[in-house]
């Protein structure tokens, strides 16, 4: 037994994608995300292992992305559901973008204590690491949809419920809060749901036991502490407990429910759930499209041809008109108008995968310049999600895949700020910490 830790926080990075994740925890570089790469920034973590599959497509090109940016070394590129738990190593903490699946459970017919979730589901990959990991990652920090809160459609919340009820029973007190990345001062309006958990006899997760749920969540926490908020309701937050296993849950949870009963801010210690709305409270500056923008290094074949704009603006318009379905039925479609084009001096909308190629589209983003409308560069897109500049780049991989990839990706300087808030905690309390 060693009383003396050192101060390198271990990482494992699952559904790595193109590395956002990496890049907020590390850097790049020794620079940071919110300084554009520019301010050094000294980070205790360091990834030993990471994961990056895609079912769908025949070449790996986010593994491959990644590999070119990080390394070969301790990376996997294959199924994450297929990797023997031993080939992951011992970590502090466990980070990963899962997918916003069905997460629903059943007993298996064999074993009536087996569980079995539906096939392909990546959460159960994060659960068996740390169910079969004789040395349980401390931490968790994980990121999803805001969906998640309030699937599926019958039962309000349950998937999030299944998430919090399978952690409880594995130890861990979970925290988690929806931030919009545009709403702490950078320059996408992108809205996640971002998941902290703290195992038990941790200093963190003891220290959450001496305080109070709604002092943690508005103020002492992780992420309170990174990102702050106010909040309406403070002496009426929502409180709740999880009953039953996971297979009553997945069948019961709000059976029924109109609306989910997960605020966007909240915790779950030993099963009890407090949560509540909160409001961010930020004063800082703010980065908007106009200023992620390249000057005079966008390629022609990014303008709008003119013979196009009509389609565009067709699209991007409001509509009122009869259509006729597949079956030959005519119906009423109403449809709100967008901003056209994207304004510069506010935050991005939020990207999404099919953000590239040429074609008309209503969710492309499209500026106006002196020379005319454009799509956004790969470089530009990647600026909204505060990657360093042509992190993407590499023979062989298209500015549509690049789009993509960031259309997947999170805002890395989410992750630096939590990131260091997280480090902080966990460094100034690991002398009262014992560790094989």
């Amino acid at each position: 037994m060693n009383q003396k830790m050192s101060q390198e926080i271990k990482v494992v990075e699952l559904f790595a994608g193109v590395g956002g994740f990496r890049l907020g925890l590390e850097g790049w570089n020794g620079k940071s995300a919110s300084s554009q790469y520019k301010l050094a920034f000294a980070s205790p973590y360091k990834v030993i292992w990471s994961n990056q599959w895609e079912p769908s497509t025949k070449t790996q090109h986010a593994s491959l992305v990644y590999e070119n940016r990080f390394g070969k070394e301790s990376h996997s590129n294959k199924d994450i559901s297929q990797i023997e738990i031993s080939e992951i190593p011992d970590h502090d903490l466990l980070v990963g973008g899962f997918p916003c699946q069905d997460y629903s459970v059943a007993t298996t017919l064999k074993n009536s204590k087996g569980l079995i979730g539906k096939k392909g589901v990546l959460w159960w990959s994060i659960h068996k690491i740390i169910s079969e990991k004789q040395h349980k990652p401390k931490y968790l920090f994980l990121e999803n949809v805001d969906r998640l809160l309030i699937s599926p459609s019958g039962q309000r919340g349950r998937d999030f419920a299944i998430i919090l009820q399978s952690l409880n029973e594995l130890g861990y007190i979970v925290e988690w809060r929806v931030i919009n990345a545009a709403e702490y001062g950078m320059p996408q309006r992108r809205r996640r749901v971002f998941i902290l958990a703290y195992l038990k006899d941790t200093s963190i997760h003891n220290e959450i036991l001496n305080s109070t749920p709604l002092d943690w969540i508005t103020n002492e926490g992780t992420i309170a502490s990174a990102f702050r908020v106010t909040t309406e309701n403070t002496l009426f937050p929502t409180e709740f407990k999880l009953m039953g296993d996971l297979v009553s849950t997945s069948e019961n949870f709000n059976k029924g429910g109109v609306n989910t009963q997960f605020e966007n801010s909240g915790i779950m210690i030993n099963g009890t759930v407090t949560t509540l709305k909160s409001i961010p409270n930020y004063h800082g500056s703010y980065t908007v499209l106009g200023d992620i923008l390249q000057n005079g290094e966008v390629t022609p074949d990014f303008y709008i041809d003119k013979n196009e704009l009509e389609k565009w603006m067709y699209l991007k318009g409001p509509k009122k008109e009869m259509r006729i379905n597949s079956q030959g039925f005519e119906y009423n479609y109403n449809e709100g108008g967008m901003v056209f084009p994207d304004s510069l001096d506010k935050p991005s909308r939020t990207i999404i995968t099919g953000e590239g190629g040429k074609s008309p589209s209503r969710f492309k983003h499209v500026i106006f310049t002196s020379k005319g409308y454009r799509r956004l560069s790969p470089v530009e897109l990647e600026r909204l999600n505060m990657f360093p500049d042509n992190h993407t780049q590499l023979k062989g991989v298209s500015d549509t895949k690049r789009a993509f990839f960031m259309g997947n990706a999170l805002v890395v300087g989410v992750i630096e700020k939590i990131g260091v808030s997280l480090s902080e905690k966990i460094l100034s309390r690991r002398c009262n910490e014992v560790t094989l």
